[in-house]
Parts: C-alpha cells; sequence; structure tokens
C-alpha cells in the first residue's frame, strides 16, 4: 500500500534545504481563488455550501432560518 505524502509532510522534510524548499513552494501551493463555491462561507457556521450572499449577508441556509427573524425578514 502506497502513502501518498501531503504538503505539510513534504515541506517538513525539506526545511533544511532552502533550494528544494524554494522550488516546493513555487511549484507546489494552491492557487488563490477568485469564484466559485470554496471562497464563500456562512459567518456563522463556517460551511461553504449553500451560502446566501444577496444584502451581504453571508449566512448558509440553515443558519439563515434561524437568524432571518432577527434580521427583519418575515415569513409569507
Amino acid at each position: 500500500m502506497v502513502m501518498a505524502m501531503t504538503y505539510e509532510k513534504v515541506k517538513k522534510q525539506v526545511e533544511k534545504k532552502p533550494k528544494k524548499l524554494s522550488r516546493l513552494e513555487r511549484f507546489n501551493l494552491s492557487k488563490k481563488r477568485k469564484f466559485g463555491k470554496n471562497i464563500h462561507k456562512c459567518r456563522k457556521c463556517g460551511k461553504k455550501g449553500g451560502v446566501i450572499r444577496k444584502y451581504g449577508l453571508y449566512y448558509c441556509r440553515q443558519c439563515f432560518r434561524e437568524e432571518a427573524e432577527k434580521l427583519g425578514f418575515r415569513k409569507y
């Protein structure tokens, strides 16, 4: 069984080798996301799925149901 090494494990191994560390950091860092599901998270619980961004709310749908009355929304 082959175990995949994570970025953190490899980084720990090459910390004392500056040339290899610089190459590792240059070619293996994940890029900063500008759009998509993963950049918006709920301000209450931190979930990243089902986030309501309208009016700058940034609540997931479950937390929005709990907080809607406090925010001034009414159920019709």
